[in-house]
């Protein structure tokens, strides 16, 4: 099984607006788009992202005008170089004021896109400038959430913090380059449950094979969510123990569309 974190998706309600603010804020571009019955999907990523950086995969549902981010998925976040400097510069852009470098102890900032999706900010020198460096999804078992993605994916712990009342650890293969995308796990220790809302959506794991690899995760108990049978043989899904959901995807480098149709 391969385990690189190929994308995250995010549900918006405009998506010409949605390009639009991550393309002028975050120079994003367009990587693909597939115009479905009712719903577009499109890929952004950096110009320059190299081939084990994660794509945001943005989905918009005709006649929804607006969508319900709910506490269960907290953020992505984005590579920079220079924190002060970049979250400067989204001010001077039109960026609203959401949380600045010094609110957040001159460690990380935060700022909201057009539906309220949080986009942390990070500072790394590694990866492309403003690629997606982590997605934070809320669990309620620690414990359960961590054996989850090392038994099934392979995963390792890469990094964790632990406060008073909360914790955050973060998960990736255990070969995964630096310029992967990382899952971080919150954990609040008030045992306190959370709502999913349609506005985020999952997170897409790369397998080598859908079906050897489906077929692994079934031996190791994973939820038997969409199988590839009910996909078209194309993609599946499963879900981690709080439902959030996981696309599994073999993606060919050498094909035309990054859609497996």
């Amino acid at each position: 099984m391969d385990g690189t974190l190929d994308h995250t998706m995010m549900r918006v309600s405009d998506m010409a607006a949605s390009i639009d603010w991550y393309g002028t804020h975050l120079d994003y571009e367009e990587k693909d788009r597939h115009e479905g019955d009712g719903f577009t999907i499109v890929y952004l990523g950096p110009e320059d992202m190299g081939d084990d950086e994660a794509m945001l995969e943005l989905t918009s549902n005709e006649g929804q005008d607006e969508v319900e981010i709910g506490d269960a998925w907290g953020h992505i976040a984005v590579r920079v170089r220079d924190l002060e400097a970049a979250y400067e510069g989204l001010m001077e852009g039109g960026v609203d004021d959401y949380r600045d470098p010094e609110s957040c102890g001159g460690r990380y900032a935060f700022v909201k896109d057009p539906d309220g999706h949080e986009v942390e900010l990070v500072t790394r020198d590694h990866g492309s400038p403003w690629s997606l460096d982590h997605t934070m999804i809320r669990v309620e078992d620690a414990d359960e959430a961590l054996g989850y993605w090392v038994r099934k994916f392979d995963y390792e712990e890469a990094g964790r913090w632990e406060s008073d009342t909360f914790a955050n650890y973060f998960v990736e293969p255990g070969n995964a380059p630096a310029e992967a995308m990382s899952v971080e796990l919150t954990y609040n220790y008030d045992g306190r449950s959370y709502t999913d809302g349609d506005g985020w959506g999952h997170l897409c794991v790369r397998l080598d094979n859908l079906h050897d690899d489906w077929e692994r995760l079934m031996l190791r108990e994973a939820s038997d969510y969409r199988d590839p049978a009910s996909c078209e043989d194309m993609y599946a899904f499963t879900r981690d123990p709080d439902g959030h959901e996981i696309e599994l995807l073999a993606r060919d480098p050498d094909a035309e569309s990054l859609f497996p149709f």
